[in-house]
């Protein structure tokens, strides 16, 4: 019997190269357009909807195309840097035995429960970025579920769905994310964080579907490991992590010193997320705060220095072909802003939408609030150039504007773990050892599945006149 022949798909830079190369040649086949920005009532500077005008065309050169990728590693330098030194300090707590003790410890608490530890991690997952909406955090969270998953007997896709769907659930379906609700709903002149009732019974939904969906792939993999497409990637793991299952080796005990680096470096995650919420912090800060729980970890706990400099080193080396992915998906977004295409495309998108019928223009905010994050993965990046064009033509076309605001919290929430150009996803998927095209294999149907019910969630919305407006 002739053994059939298997598809290989290209490399991660292959794919990048060629969507870099389309978007180029897109900047000849454009009109160069921008929008005037305004401040408007709130203080938030938006698009002026009326200012479309066309601009000199700019289309990309052949040096702008081959400097494309090295800028692109300049313009997503900090979340480079974050995700090295995720993988610096990880690479300490692990050697100082840290996760082993923790993985030992839940590893004994989920022992019975196997598959049922995967709703208990997602729905906090999902609740953290329901409220506070942080995906950027899934970088660390993915490095602490991996080993545990791995010694329950799933696989490294597992404990990345865990996290990343979880997170993808409680963005999407947030009642106070401040960066798509709340712009969106000041934009539009929504009270803030208005219809959060409505909100509830999204966030349950989209909880269920994504759970539902991730605890069958567990089940399937803890009954036939090798059905798993990462069953070869994750075989070094399974060895490495083996002496922390249940079962494996002697227990892991930590000394006083070693209790201590645990205390030291949870404490400054507790700072780090006291200091995103409260203080605004971003990349800069969040690296210096991993870099300074990696080496000072290492150092209460009695490494030498040179073995810090090493470990460091080793866990950078982990994280090298996340972060060159990172700054390559990058080059995208500086292609189109060379080209000024950007403005255009939005500019186009708005006259699509506002010539649909009434009945379906609901899903074209969806749709196109989809395939846009593709070029603008920050969620208020979009929202400043969107929302002025989006509240006047909810109003025109009998759709409320927090009906507007749903619609765009679906359509920008589930592609931040999709889209290649989503700097931390493209992390948080390195770090677990998947690659891009195998996570799209299995999100791929999860997100459709998605569509399908915000879609449903988004009709429901309109018959009801979700308001107050």
């Amino acid at each position: 019997m002739e053994k059939k022949r298997e598809v290989k798909v290209p490399h991660a830079f292959v794919i990048l190269l060629f969507a870099v190369a389309a978007v180029s040649i897109l900047t000849y086949l454009v009109s160069a357009g921008a929008y005037d920005y305004v401040i408007n009532a709130e203080g938030i500077r938006v698009a002026d909807p009326s200012s479309y005008h066309l601009v000199e065309s700019t289309p990309t050169t052949l040096m702008q195309f081959l400097t494309a990728i090295p800028r692109g590693f300049v313009e997503a330098g900090w979340i480079i840097a974050m995700t090295l030194f995720v993988g610096g300090t990880f690479a300490v707590v692990q050697k100082i035995g840290l996760i082993p003790a923790m993985v030992e410890s839940m590893a004994k608490r989920y022992a019975t429960k196997g598959v049922w530890a995967i709703p208990v991690l997602f729905f906090i997952f999902a609740l953290i970025d329901c409220f506070i909406g942080t995906p950027e955090l899934i970088v660390v969270y993915v490095p602490i579920v991996l080993p545990l998953m791995i010694c329950l007997g799933f696989d490294s896709i597992t404990a990345c769905a865990t996290v990343l769907c979880g997170s993808a659930a409680g963005f999407s379906a947030a009642l106070t994310n401040p960066f798509t609700i709340a712009v969106g709903q000041k934009i539009s002149g929504l009270p803030l964080y208005s219809g959060w009732q409505y909100r509830i019974f999204t966030f349950v939904i989209t909880y269920l579907v994504g759970v539902i969906y991730v605890m069958h792939y567990a089940r399937k993999v803890q009954a036939n490991p090798e059905s798993s497409s990462v069953y070869k990637e994750d075989a070094e793991k399974r060895e490495k992590y083996s002496k922390m299952a249940v079962g494996g080796s002697a227990s892991v005990s930590l000394n006083g010193r070693q209790k201590l680096a645990g205390f030291y470096t949870l404490t400054l995650m507790a700072v780090m997320l006291f200091g995103i919420i409260r203080l605004k912090w971003d990349m800069p800060e969040m690296s210096a705060m991993f870099l300074a729980a990696g080496v000072g970890a290492g150092l209460i706990a009695g490494m030498k220095a040179d073995d810090l400099c090493l470990t460091l080193i080793e866990g950078f080396q982990d994280m090298m072909l996340g972060a060159m992915v990172i700054g390559a998906s990058r080059a995208i977004g500086v292609v189109m802003a060379d080209g000024q295409i950007i403005d255009t495309i939005v500019h186009g998108l708005s006259n699509v939408l506002s010539g649909l019928p009434n009945s379906i223009t609901i899903f074209g905010i969806l749709i196109a609030v989809t395939f846009l994050n593709f070029l603008i993965p920050s969620g208020s990046g979009k929202a400043v150039v969107l929302f002025p064009i989006l509240a006047p033509l909810a109003d025109l076309v009998g759709i409320t504007r927090q009906t507007a605001v749903l619609a765009y919290q679906f359509g920008d929430g589930f592609t931040n773990y999709l889209w290649p150009t989503v700097g931390y996803f493209m992390a948080a998927i390195a770090i677990g050892g998947v690659s891009w095209q195998k996570w799209l294999k299995f999100y791929g149907p999860l997100f459709l599945l998605w569509l399908c019910s915000s879609s449903a969630l988004l009709l429901l919305a309109q018959f009801i006149h979700f308001g107050p407006f």
